[in-house]
């Protein structure tokens, strides 16, 4: 489902939650605003634990983008959205805007939970590691792998808190 076809946020959250691993209906909820009124559409989106943020992206990180790129510019003459270096930094600290999280959550719609899995997109391993389609065997390759433990903390909650709950 690419952004051209997207029709509603109500019908893509009600999609992103039945695909909830069952220990996890009901207590993890996605969010996602915008606010039309105001100049430039700005949003925040989040994902929640039981009604508590764990992680939010919002109009904020899009200037904190904006002011990176502006600064890759001046020293480079390039306006690279996809420098490796830039991607490293917003990774590390979740520097992700609402359109960032609606375009990995309609990204995510559309893979193959392996690809899914396996994406350089941490929204996208986000959604993947609390879906359903993970059963038990990929959970315990996942542990016994430990990669998750070298990504940064605000997605590394994800998968300890489908691993401590849907053995």
């Amino acid at each position: 489902m690419s952004m051209d076809h997207y029709k509603s946020w109500s019908g893509l959250n009600k999609r992103l939650n039945g695909l909830l691993c069952e220990p996890l209906k009901g207590s993890i909820s996605y969010f996602l605003t915008r606010y039309h009124v105001v100049h430039n559409s700005y949003g925040r989106a989040s994902i929640r634990l039981d009604g508590k943020e764990l992680v939010c992206f919002s109009w904020a990180d899009m200037y904190r983008q904006e002011g990176d790129l502006h600064a890759l510019w001046e020293c480079t003459g390039k306006w690279d959205a996809q420098d490796a270096g830039l991607k490293e930094k917003w990774d590390r600290a979740g520097t992700y805007c609402e359109m960032d999280f609606l375009s990995a959550a309609l990204e995510f719609i559309e893979l193959p939970i392996k690809a899914a899995l396996d994406s350089e997109n941490y929204i996208i391993k986000i959604f993947a590691i609390l879906d359903r389609r993970v059963g038990a065997r990929t959970l315990r390759a996942i542990e016994a792998n430990g990669a998750f433990l070298h990504y940064p903390d605000w997605v590394k909650q994800f998968y300890s808190l489908r691993l401590y709950f849907c053995r």
